[in-house]
């Protein structure tokens, strides 16, 4: 059956596109609703911080929640969860009683409802589509992923510019229609668990353990974070060409959209490439592709010139995203795929977290063009280690996979 003949996945994948889409306009709107509801920029840094915050401590607790229960109901358990979090600020902003401590918790369960949530689907999208459109499926979530990122913004900021409580009734009706297709969906989201439960640490450990022994998963987490970094440190570097040329920030909205389609359209062609090259040679080149990228960005201040550099190397990006993902949920073993996942996006968030500080202490102490060219380097000494790891692992195909899997 084709994907898209799929009603299982297509309901929730549309599912989980309204609920992400939700999750991260009221993300983007925690310290824009502090700021322009008279708060200084300390809380609303706080706001947006607890919003953050379980990216580094939900993550692993919820790969165990994940893999203990039914995923299907810690899908819906988060939906409501988030709507009660975002219920609970709307009815404060309509009564005119928004306190600083309300907003900190609603922002920690909503950011803790979407990690529950999205490792759950990420871990369901195997349950309900074929091994051999597992590449596809993927790839139209990271796709789903980045168009959330694309429209989140402006969406988020539009709406608060005309009610600080719209960007947050957009997220209660994507948690509402998310519960709707969830409740839709008659395939089971696991196969039965057989193993008996143990304490929480021990799977946790048990988790680890095995994401320690996957030399070529580890390597390419290890690569996926240097480059989210690096990238942290290009775009950061970007603003500073952009003010010192004296354009405007518009410039650097429009740069920004750039990058987002590019990221965009990486995803979706993921798994076209995916059935035609090995993954060897699509993590090395995708890395060689944003080396050979990045020294341009050094010697040139031209929006037009840079948005195309930025599209370039987000669409690389988004391709790579999809490749790890991909193989991660490929090896990795039913009952362990949410403990796999929170390891996973642990990894990669935190580097995200990083990346910021990274950036301003190399362009305080380099200068703008020095720093971009030392990014460029350790970009060629990133493709040269994932190339020296694939060598050594001798990953195979995904088609391959799928077919391992399909026999399994």
């Amino acid at each position: 059956m084709a994907l898209w003949k799929n009603k299982d996945f297509g309901l929730l994948w549309s599912g989980a596109a309204f609920s992400i889409l939700g999750m991260r306009v009221s993300s983007i709107a925690w310290p824009l609703l502090v700021v322009f509801d008279g708060g200084s920029p300390e809380r609303a840094g706080l706001v947006g911080f607890a919003a953050l915050l379980p990216q580094l401590v939900i993550q692993l607790p919820a790969g165990v929640v994940v893999d203990r229960l039914d995923r299907k109901k810690v899908m819906i358990a988060c939906d409501v969860i988030g709507i009660v979090a975002i219920g609970s600020v709307l009815a404060a902003l309509f009564m005119g009683g928004l306190s600083l401590p309300h907003l900190l918790v609603a922002a920690f369960l909503e950011g803790s409802a979407a990690i529950g949530y999205q490792l759950s689907e990420r871990a369901a999208v195997r349950a309900v589509v074929h091994p051999q459109q597992l590449p596809k499926a993927l790839s139209q979530n990271e796709a789903r992923s980045k168009g959330a990122g694309l429209l989140g913004q402006p969406i988020s900021t539009g709406l608060l510019s005309l009610a600080s409580w719209m960007p947050f009734i957009v997220t209660v009706l994507g948690h509402l229609f998310s519960l709707l297709t969830l409740l839709a969906i008659r395939t089971p989201f696991q196969k039965e668990r057989r193993t008996a439960r143990r304490s929480v640490p021990k799977e946790l450990a048990e988790g680890l353990r095995w994401m320690h022994g996957q030399k070529l998963l580890r390597s390419a987490l290890v690569l996926i974070s240097c480059t989210n970094i690096i990238t942290q440190v290009l775009s950061l570097s970007m603003v500073l060409i952009i003010r010192e040329s004296g354009r405007s920030v518009a410039t650097i909205g429009i740069i920004g959209v750039a990058s987002g389609i590019g990221g965009l359209l990486g995803a979706l062609c993921a798994s076209w490439f995916m059935s035609r090259l090995s993954l060897s040679i699509l993590f090395v080149g995708t890395l060689l592709l944003r080396f050979l990228m990045i020294p341009t960005i050094a010697f040139t201040d031209s929006p037009l010139i840079l948005g195309a550099l930025f599209a370039a190397m987000s669409w690389a990006g988004g391709l790579m995203n999809v490749v790890g993902g991909v193989y991660q949920v490929q090896i990795t073993p039913e009952e362990m795929q949410g403990r796999a996942g929170s390891v996973s996006s642990l990894v990669t968030s935190g580097a995200n977290s990083l990346g910021p500080l990274t950036a301003g202490l190399l362009l305080g102490t380099l200068g703008t063009t020095p720093t971009v060219l030392t990014s460029a380097l350790i970009m060629a000494a990133l493709a040269l280690t994932a190339a020296i790891a694939a060598h050594r692992h001798h990953p195979t195909t995904s088609a391959t996979n799928s077919k391992l899997l399909t026999h399994a």
